[in-house]
């Protein structure tokens, strides 16, 4: 197939270009080389198109392509609310852009990154309640090294669970509301076009190639660069958050299977989980990655962020079932790895 992948130039986009072409697909890379991710003067890859998606001739790009893979968006936290701008133009108007293009050129199907920060805070349950969304995070709690949040019922402790690709959107900060709206508009493409659009929603992505020093970079990144400064890594809160850290190969090969099973999908925007399916803790992260560097332990700080996120984790069984793919390298081994991956510096 002849797959049209923007922000091909990116950490995920190289990595789904290269296992593309090992599967015999055709990769037409599209991205814009922001300066913010990529720096002054950045490498452009061989036959990569240097253009925006909102501004570039998409009708010429599309020409011949069976399926898009649309990787290109302004990521990070989004935690100011002047960052609105910027998230609302590049993620949201982008993908509108791109999606009207596709119409135009008869383009139906479209695998899109989306993100678990879509969920907001994770899935918990109540001993009481049941299934039960998470209180706002007192300040007094925080203050006191009580950083698990409560029933929003009964404000007794709750235990978190797998989330699903049922549960509810809950977008916390600017990129999550950003990622929402991507799939809101596929989803009304979707509807219009007769089309077929899978969102794949990434869990914590890391490996080589990751982004060192750039807003694109996450606690994995942060802990890897302060222990190749010879620093101990810092972790909030308590260091036991949970997480599903997922290498990003395995995101690649998440996105091949999506390509290549999209147009079998419903005449709408199907969801999947990215992930290892294998829980970890920032802590726990920290410590292996401070152990496999052979770096000083990591420092609990205690401090935290009202708007952080404690635990998140997710069911890996619709990806199986419904792409056949499950995710090959664990934490164990590939947090490991990281300890000498290279990143990408700008």
């Amino acid at each position: 197939m002849k797959v049209l992948l923007t922000g091909a130039a990116g950490f995920i986009g190289l990595h789904i270009a290269s296992a593309l072409a090992e599967s015999g697909h055709e990769v037409v890379g599209v991205d814009a080389l922001l300066v913010q991710a990529h720096g002054e003067n950045a490498p452009v890859p061989d036959g990569l198109a240097v253009a925006d998606i909102r501004t570039a001739d998409l009708d010429r790009l599309l020409k011949g392509i069976d399926v898009v893979c649309h990787q290109a968006a302004v990521v990070g936290n989004g935690v100011d609310a002047q960052d609105f701008p910027d998230y609302a133009t590049h993620n949201d108007y982008g993908t509108a852009v791109l999606l009207a293009a596709m119409a135009r050129s008869g383009v139906k199907n479209l695998v899109l990154a989306s993100s678990m920060v879509v969920y907001g805070d994770g899935r918990y349950r109540c001993a009481e309640h049941g299934i039960v969304a998470p209180a706002v995070r007192k300040r007094t709690d925080l203050d006191a090294g009580l950083f698990d949040p409560r029933c929003s019922v009964c404000d007794n402790p709750i235990a978190w669970q797998e989330i699903a690709e049922d549960a509810p959107f809950n977008p916390r900060t600017s990129y999550a509301a950003s990622k929402v709206a991507q799939e809101h508009y596929a989803g009304s493409w979707c509807t219009l076009e007769s089309a077929h659009a899978i969102a794949l929603r990434y869990h914590n992505a890391y490996g080589p190639g990751m982004p060192a020093d750039t807003p694109y970079a996450g606690v994995a990144a942060i802990f890897r660069s302060a222990l190749a400064r010879g620093e101990a890594p810092r972790v909030f809160e308590d260091g036991n958050q949970t997480r599903d850290f997922v290498h990003v190969t395995d995101i690649a090969r998440a996105n091949v299977a999506a390509i290549e099973r999209v147009a079998e999908h419903p005449a709408s925007v199907t969801a999947y989980n990215v992930a290892s399916g294998q829980p970890f803790t920032i802590g726990a992260m920290a410590e292996q990655l401070a152990k496999a560097a052979g770096g000083p332990a990591p420092i609990v700080t205690g401090d935290y962020r009202a708007f952080d996120v404690r635990h998140i984790v997710a069911s890996p069984r619709a990806a199986v079932e419904g792409l056949g793919f499950t995710a090959a390298i664990g934490p164990a081994e590939g947090i490991t790895a990281l300890a000498t991956d290279p990143l990408r510096r700008r």
